[in-house]
């Protein structure tokens, strides 16, 4: 494993934002969800596309707090302009659980 010096940590921008919307990714080449992301007034609106239907339906991820790399530059997916990208681990069958706070927090709230 590489060490990483503090200040590459403090780089990347880890915050917390509440799904607004989420509907099925038709064209994606594996199965995922259009995601619409509400980070607080500071950092706004951002959409992502995530891998992570196993676990999850549209409809449950409405409400829910995630966790997303907000300063990563904007990527193409498909016909869908990815602007963050929203974390979790994967479990024994490789199937993609969420990294979510445990509690309420503030939106926008940075990663310690």
């Amino acid at each position: 494993m590489n060490q990483i010096e503090w200040t590459d940590f403090t780089k990347v921008e880890l915050r917390v934002g509440r799904v607004i919307s989420a509907e099925v990714f038709a064209e994606a080449r594996k199965p995922a969800y259009k995601l619409q992301i509400d980070f607080g007034p500071e950092i706004g609106l951002r959409k992502s596309s995530a891998q992570i239907t196993a676990h999850y339906t549209p409809e449950n991820m409405i409400g829910k707090l995630v966790v997303a790399v907000v300063n990563f530059p904007p990527k193409q997916i498909g016909p869908l302009m990815s602007e963050c990208l929203v974390t979790g681990f994967h479990d024994a069958e490789g199937r993609v659980t969420l990294c979510v706070p445990e509690h309420e927090v503030p939106l926008g709230a940075k990663l310690l």
